[in-house]
């Protein structure tokens, strides 16, 4: 998933919503607001990929099995934050953001949260 430019929009599939990192929805305006829609996974570091992880700092470059994990723990974060928004009734969110916090040595938190709200087109 490629990162997001503030205005850009992203959406799964034709049948998800609308997921934009801007206040606003191009040609739709906002007539309900429902409220914060979050998505939060905590991935672990393995033992065996922190040891390949390891090997691989010492001649530097990407760590490709940290690529990975981080790439898994965004999307899965991002589809639970859709899960909740259409659960409240949203068809789109708004303001949308993602962070990370890590846990102790060995875990990694990424939550995704934006601002579920029900949008039409414009006429």
């Amino acid at each position: 998933m490629p990162s997001l430019l503030p205005g850009e929009t992203l959406s799964f599939t034709s049948t998800d919503i609308i997921i934009t990192t801007s206040n606003d929805v191009p040609g739709h305006r906002v007539v309900k607001v429902l409220g914060v829609a979050l998505g939060i996974t905590v991935r672990s570091r393995g033992l065996g990929g922190n040891l390949l992880a390891s090997l691989r700092s010492l001649v530097g470059g990407e760590i490709k099995e940290y690529t990975e994990m981080s790439e898994q723990a965004r999307i899965q974060a991002i589809q639970r934050m859709v899960e909740h928004a259409k659960s409240m009734g949203a068809n789109a969110v708004i303001a949308f953001r993602l962070d990370s916090n890590e846990i102790g040595e060995t875990m990694d938190e990424i939550i995704a949260y934006g601002t579920a709200v029900v949008v039409e087109p414009t006429a």
